[in-house]
């Protein structure tokens, strides 16, 4: 018998099939448009882990890894905007602050979209945006090397670190306002339609009702750390698109290898205990880039010169999965991944000057 979808999923795919795939190549040339978020707010997708008591889905995460498959696989720059958005919904649900029934509802029904700006915490030691006390509220300075979405959110997530050794996350409106400036767009390899700027700070004050946590930076750390050990479904999403691109008879054995590692790497994901098995869980993340590799090039390789035009799905896909081996990256998965493919003859190792993203 046919597994019945999770009703997000179906709607999910819909959406996909309907809108982000027919619109893939545009949206990469011309960038994201606001008509694509409006749609992601309309499906529900936003709520989809979010608590059913604010107006989300509250569903487990096995639906939210198999939306994030299919939106990747069909449009990646709308997938890396709208994914932005659950992490700050996942920390407001955990929150006991004042800011958590502002923002949770309004979040979780898909009214507005969040933003983040704090990867740079993984860079902890040179952590370029500091925050310190300004009166019934704190004070932001520095610089935020990446946001994704800007002009597309309403509300950001930014963090920075305390001289106390703390990270605050605060948020505020994802718009220029006395002391956030924002950069131009950048222009990418990949997803430059994702509207990616980074973010001058220079006095940024945001009231105390605005955090959402303040914690000791190892506390934040080790959780970090733990989440991006294990795969990203939007890898194998990826990879699963690129194959369709394929024959089945090329197609068939490495379908079988992606599932296999689908497997193994969603058992470690829901493993009770998330910081144990950490070798495992690197290995099973380097291999799924081996095979989003092999994927994507075949589908390069059985598209011919027709995979070089900007408006062949192919070459998307391989360009997406080139940005996908370093998005979220933290040193610890760098070095893991760089061993394994100097182990299999790949590369030489060398160590990137420019710290974790």
């Amino acid at each position: 018998m046919a597994r019945i979808p999770h009703p997000l999923v179906a709607r999910a795919r819909r959406l996909a099939t309907e809108l982000l795939l027919p619109e893939a190549e545009r949206v990469d040339q011309e960038g994201v448009p606001p008509g694509h978020v409006e749609a992601v707010k309309r499906s529900g997708l936003l709520g989809v882990a979010a608590p059913v008591d604010h107006g989300g889905s509250g569903a487990p995460s096995a639906v939210l890894r198999e939306i994030t498959e299919i939106l990747a696989g069909a449009c990646c720059s709308t997938w890396f905007v709208q994914t932005q958005h659950h992490t700050p919904v996942q920390m407001l649900a955990a929150s006991g602050l004042p800011v958590r029934e502002r923002l949770l509802g309004p979040l979780s029904r898909g009214e507005l979209l969040s933003g983040v700006a704090y990867a740079h915490l993984r860079s902890h030691g040179r952590c370029p945006v500091r925050v310190r006390r300004r009166g019934d509220g704190w004070r932001f300075d520095g610089t935020v090397p990446w946001y994704t979405g800007w002009g597309l959110n309403d509300v950001l997530l930014l963090a920075g670190a305390t001289d106390a050794g703390e990270v605050l996350f605060a948020f505020a409106e994802a718009r220029e306002q006395p002391g956030l400036r924002a950069s131009a767009p950048m222009r990418l390899a990949a997803l430059t339609a994702a509207r990616t700027v980074s973010l001058e700070l220079d006095g940024l004050w945001l009231p105390a009702e605005s955090v959402v946590l303040r914690t000791p930076y190892e506390t934040w750390a080790a959780g970090d750390r733990a989440r991006t050990r294990n795969t990203g479904p939007a890898v194998l999403g990826v990879a699963e698109a690129a194959l369709s691109l394929l024959a089945e008879e090329t197609a068939a054995p490495l379908r079988a290898r992606l599932a296999g590692v689908r497997r193994r790497a969603y058992d470690l994901a829901d493993h009770p205990f998330p910081h144990e098995r950490t070798g495992e869980r690197l290995a099973v993340r380097a291999e799924a880039y081996d095979v989003l590799r092999v994927a994507t090039t075949a589908a390069v390789v059985a598209g011919g010169g027709r995979a070089m035009a900007l408006s062949s799905r192919a070459q998307r896909l391989a360009r997406e999965g080139l940005f996908l081996l370093v998005q979220g990256q933290t040193a610890e998965t760098r070095e893991a991944h760089l061993r394994t493919l100097t182990a299999s003859g790949g590369v030489t190792a060398a160590r990137d000057p420019g710290g974790a993203d």
